[in-house]
């Protein structure tokens, strides 16, 4: 017993790195319901994406899979991405991060310059292939907020460490979105940087402060942007509207209601025939409401649920701090696009332009998704998990 304590002090007592390196001598199996969650919330979603996208893909490409082709392609291949990188020793991202964040920013710094603009706003920039650099920077925030966590372990509770270098990033990318401008990702990644400071172990005084000057920011920015209110006045009163900026939520609740208990059945969604505008992207959630049915967008939303609660077990049975950061960062940043998607397409929050995870078209952004769940399967595979699914034997 007495050596048993005295090897766990021992370990405890050394750098992170090199407890971290001796994981690769031990480890074992990823965690299997993660993956098949992922795996099946992903064929779904290809699935209802075939089905959503028949009508405006034959209208605009003269080819009724064509939309459904390119994000099978993009699916494969982040799902091979996924499985490399859950092989992989998750240290290598603590490491890498801060290399990441600076990409990430460098990035988001380029847009304004060579980015394409698309319905007002810039937010892709192409290099080969169209991608949104905020998705880059949900990862970064991530990623360098676990390691610097991790290493300002027992600091946490100062404002030097605990809060200064946190929002100065967050301060950082905020500003260079709202360059875009980028409200939806903007919000995202400051609510994920909270929960992160959160976790870490911030004082909650700060929160309280922070809020204050969230909600004065973004009473600002709707001042100033006019398209930005007038998403606020379509939600609380679409009607007021219906052919213009109330349209969409109105057709989404079209289907959405039409579904009823059991849906309409699979391929026969009356709004994807142009009524209803983003169905494959944004709003294809209200076409699984549409064909499925309460029943089957409830069997999606606690797939959804699953994935989540399993993320956060992992999180919880990671061997070190930057495992357990890591992973509920990544959990909490799935669940909170899915609920954030699920609220506007019901027109329950306003109109933020979040997809659906693992669902909405996008080849880029489903394929970075894949790798994240990739690294989370990778603290499954080197963490304390490894015990329930068969640690490996000397």
């Amino acid at each position: 017993m007495f050596e048993r304590k005295k090897q766990a002090a021992t370990s405890a007592a050394r750098p992170l790195d090199e407890r971290v390196r001796t994981v690769t001598d031990e480890s074992g199996m990823l965690d299997i319901p993660f993956l098949v969650l992922t795996l099946l919330l992903v064929a779904i979603g290809l699935i209802m994406l075939f089905s959503a996208s028949y009508a405006s893909a034959y209208q605009r490409e003269g080819n009724p899979a064509y939309y459904f082709v390119r994000q099978a392609g993009f699916a494969v291949f982040g799902i091979i991405l996924m499985l490399v990188v859950s092989r992989m020793n998750y240290f290598i991202w603590y490491r890498t991060s801060m290399l990441i964040l600076c990409a990430a920013v460098l990035l988001l710094a380029l847009v304004p310059i060579i980015g394409t603009e698309e319905k007002g706003a810039k937010r892709w920039i192409y290099l080969g292939i169209s991608f949104q650099p905020s998705e880059i920077a949900k990862l970064a925030v991530i990623l360098s907020f676990a390691a610097m966590m991790s290493l300002f372990k027992d600091k946490m509770d100062t404002f030097k460490y605990g809060v200064m270098p946190y929002v100065a990033i967050l301060a950082v990318i905020a500003g260079l979105l709202f360059l875009e401008p980028h409200m939806s990702a903007t919000l995202i990644i400051i609510a994920i940087g909270a929960m992160m400071m959160f976790l870490g172990g911030t004082k909650g005084r700060w929160f309280v402060l922070g809020a204050v000057l969230v909600v004065g920011l973004v009473a600002a920015y709707l001042a100033v942007k006019g398209y930005a209110s007038q998403r606020i006045t379509a939600w609380l009163n679409p009607e007021a509207d219906p052919s213009d900026s109330g349209y969409q939520i109105i057709q989404s609740r079209y289907a959405i209601g039409s579904g009823g208990l059991l849906g309409l059945g699979f391929g026969k969604s009356r709004q994807k025939y142009l009524y209803l505008p983003e169905e494959h992207n944004d709003y294809i959630f209200a076409i699984v409401c549409e064909e499925l049915g309460f029943v089957g967008a409830l069997g999606v939303i606690l797939l959804f649920a699953m994935l989540i609660i399993r993320g956060y077990w992992i999180a919880m049975h990671a061997r070190d701090r930057f495992g357990t950061l890591t992973a509920a960062g990544l959990t909490s940043l799935l669940a909170l696009q899915v609920f954030l998607n699920i609220g506007v397409v019901s027109n329950m929050l306003p109109a933020t332009g979040i997809s659906l995870p693992l669902f909405s078209y996008g080849g880029t952004a489903l394929i970075l998704q894949l790798v994240e769940m990739g690294i989370i399967l990778s603290i499954s595979r080197w963490g304390t998990n490894q015990l329930t699914w068969g640690k490996k034997k000397k």
